[in-house]
């Protein structure tokens, strides 16, 4: 008897691979951290052959390490970083250059270009997106571009594009099957929300051939079975999500007024919002929460650029920290952060503020600044951007937001956790389980083809493990609030 669904969660700095049991509880897990490529200054490109390789290694790796075969899985869910794009070659197999990472800046230019010919209107619209680098629409422009005049004898018959569920559904099935599910579709900046289908028009204006694109199928659904080489046995595939989606659904948040923030390498606050669309004053974007045969959920979200990148910058670029899990007792270590501000701009800002020329900076430097005080404003600005979105969320809401759900690798760092219930006013309650897009992607497979019977069952036996409370630190942190707002006022339009 199959016991197990297992998860693949392909992130922006790494790619994992999780058994989750009956119960939908982790049973074992397997990693590896995925390299990141800067050819130029706000420029990131990963290397879609390695995502692949790596995701082999660690279906292999779970396997071992829990004594599991292949035979025991009866499912697999795969949840992915979103608007991360790429193009290959179906008869080799092979990419025609590397995949233009969301966090990318790349076609900035391209984006002004069409502001200014008067398309951001007509796209936010039919997308419910804002105009912006972030998304793939003109990443894969420039990739077209780049393949017309590197390598144009390619026959455009035989290129595939899509972003990375697509990419890895189809060398999961042997080049069988070119899809994506609505979630990611939604993040393209091509796919119209009211038809669910990729827009003629959208595609002629980023001169994107139809013939290219995957075809777009509910998130909950078989999209195929493995072949048996890649480890060992034709297992289907029957839940794709957008990561932040699959996180969404990990919570139960099935209903308008139920939300989650994830502290992955970039910060996601998504809302449920129902069956509706729902549109953002506040520039949030509108998008695919998730679909099923019968139903399509929506969501408004507020992205931010730059969360676990910022840590992972202080380790790997200004090396100030050796680990990540460092930085807690680092920032206990000093009552404040002796008026240093950090703006987590290393891609740009997202929302609210959606400027593609900032950039990240410290403010506020003076002679007592030490290490201890710049590692403490880092992990507080990531703080501070989340209320701002929270605030824009409450704006849009009849109701404010009282309670934070919270997942992600950042979410197991306590003081953050502390310090960001002081500076919202709020309850945030992080779950036993931080893997929170993993869990969701095996839910969804799991409930689609009867591994599980009753999502509700699942959601109840989702253990809680802490709740922060506002504490004494409350009255400080919001009014250093108002000081990192200026400080982010004067990283913007920095590359204007």
């Amino acid at each position: 008897m199959s016991k197990y669904v297992l998860a693949l969660d392909l992130g922006t700095t790494g790619n994992r691979a999780i058994l989750f049991d009956r119960a939908g509880q982790l049973h074992g897990q397997a990693y590896k951290e995925l390299t990141q490529h800067y050819p130029r200054p706000g420029w990131l490109e990963h290397d879609a052959s390695e995502i692949w390789t790596d995701t082999q290694a660690n279906l292999q790796q779970v396997l071992s390490d829990t004594g599991a075969a292949a035979t025991d899985i009866v499912a697999i869910g795969l949840t992915v970083q979103r608007e991360t794009c790429l193009l290959w070659d179906k008869t080799t197999g092979k990419p025609l250059h590397k995949a233009i990472v969301w966090q990318d800046r790349r076609t900035a230019p391209l984006c002004r270009e069409l502001t200014e010919k008067g398309k951001a209107e007509e796209i936010q619209q039919k997308t419910g997106l804002v105009l912006d680098a972030y998304f793939s629409a003109t990443k894969l422009k420039w990739l077209l571009d780049w393949v017309a005049e590197n390598a144009s004898e390619t026959n455009l018959d035989n290129v595939l594009a899509g972003t990375i569920d697509t990419w890895v559904l189809w060398n999961l099935t042997g080049g069988k099957v070119h899809a994506t599910d609505h979630s990611n579709a939604s993040r393209t900046m091509l796919m119209n929300l009211k038809t669910q289908e990729w827009d003629a028009d959208l595609l002629d204006l980023f001169g994107i051939p139809a013939h290219i694109m995957p075809k777009i199928q509910p998130s909950l659904g078989e999209f195929g079975k493995t072949r048996h080489e890649v480890f060992g046995a034709e297992v289907p595939v029957t839940a794709l999500f957008g990561d932040q989606q699959a996180a969404l659904f990990a919570h139960g948040c099935d209903r308008p007024g139920l939300l989650k923030c994830t502290y992955g390498t970039g910060c996601f606050l998504v809302a449920q919002m129902g069956t509706e669309i729902a549109r953002s004053t506040q520039q949030l974007l509108s998008t695919v929460a998730w679909t099923t045969p019968d139903a399509s959920y929506y969501a408004l979200e507020g992205a931010m650029f730059t969360t676990g990148a910022c840590i992972q910058w202080l380790r790997d670029g200004a090396k100030l920290i050796e680990s990540a899990p460092e930085t807690e007792a680092i920032a206990q270590s000093v009552p404040d952060s002796n008026g240093v501000y950090f703006v987590p701009a290393l891609s740009g800002l997202g929302a609210p503020h959606w400027d593609m020329s900032a950039r990240a900076a410290f403010l506020g430097i003076t002679g007592g600044a030490t290490q201890a005080h710049m590692v403490r404003a880092v992990l507080e600005s990531i703080a501070y951007q989340v209320k701002e979105v929270v605030d824009a969320a409450n704006a849009d809401s009849q109701s404010l937001i009282s309670r934070l759900k919270v997942d992600g690798g950042a979410s197991n760092n306590n003081w953050l956790m502390q310090f960001q219930a002081d500076v919202l006013g709020i309850p945030v309650e992080r779950p036993a389980v931080s893997d929170a897009t993993a869990q969701g992607a095996a839910f969804g497979a799991g409930l689609a083809n009867g591994f599980y019977e009753s999502y509700d069952d699942l959601i109840a036996a989702r253990q809680v493990d802490r709740v922060f409370e506002p504490g004494a630190g409350q009255t400080a942190a919001q009014e250093n609030f108002a000081m990192w707002s200026k400080a982010v006022a004067r990283a913007k339009n920095w590359t204007d």
